[in-house]
């Protein structure tokens, strides 16, 4: 029986992430870090107000902590707000979890998260995925979705572009291209919660999208 901590519980992610953790008996406990209360309740749920700029140290304590964080640069309103939310503060509620003891961390990434890309998304999801590497989690899961499929409540045009697209091409994407097909967000969190499951050979495992797509 294992208690959950979620960051970004609001997304698409988190909130599918949400709701099957507490359909799942190997948890016991979920609790979500957020910035205003969520019009859901379980009796295995706690909701925590959380400040990630002045972040309350005491409330980061379980077993595993999940980040499925994340925003656009038209949300964000700039790439230094966008930075904040996409690496500054999962890295920092990492920090937190590592020192309170916590032994697990499982992100949602990104396909061709590196941080020396030369596009500023993928560098932040590289950049974070090496910050939280280098606190010696006993295990961190880095998940690297391609497009996340799903019913989001924001409209988000490019996405919506992308899902056209990954309609007409999916069935051409074999081989080496298998792993850029759309994936929708039901096999991403089961991914995320069998990753939290399982033991691994290294403590930073990369677990690409193919592997997701195929689950």
């Amino acid at each position: 029986m294992k208690h959950a901590i979620i960051i970004g519980a609001t997304g698409l992610v988190g909130s599918t992430l949400t709701q099957q953790l507490l359909q799942d008996d190997y948890f016991s406990k979920v609790t979500l870090l957020v910035r205003k209360p969520l019009s859901i309740t379980n009796p295995k749920l706690e909701q925590v107000i959380f400040d990630f700029e002045h972040p309350d140290t005491s409330k980061v304590k379980g077993d595993v902590l999940f980040c499925a964080m994340g925003t656009t640069l038209k949300k964000a309103g700039s790439k230094e707000a966008q930075y904040l939310i996409d690496c500054e503060y999962p890295y920092r509620v990492g920090q937190i979890a590592k020192s309170n003891g916590i032994e697990s961390y499982i992100l949602v990434s990104s396909i061709g998260a590196d941080a020396n890309s030369s596009g500023f998304y993928l560098r932040t999801k590289g950049e974070l995925e090496q910050k939280l590497s280098a606190l010696g989690f006993a295990k961190l899961v880095c998940v690297r979705p391609s497009l996340i499929l799903g019913n989001r409540e924001e409209f988000r045009l490019g996405e919506k572009l992308g899902v056209v697209l990954d309609t007409i091409l999916s069935p051409l994407m074999i081989g080496p291209l298998k792993k850029y097909r759309g994936v929708h967000v039901d096999k991403i969190v089961r991914m995320l919660i069998k990753a939290s499951k399982e033991s691994f050979q290294k403590k930073t495992t990369f677990i690409e999208s193919d592997a997701i797509y195929g689950l």
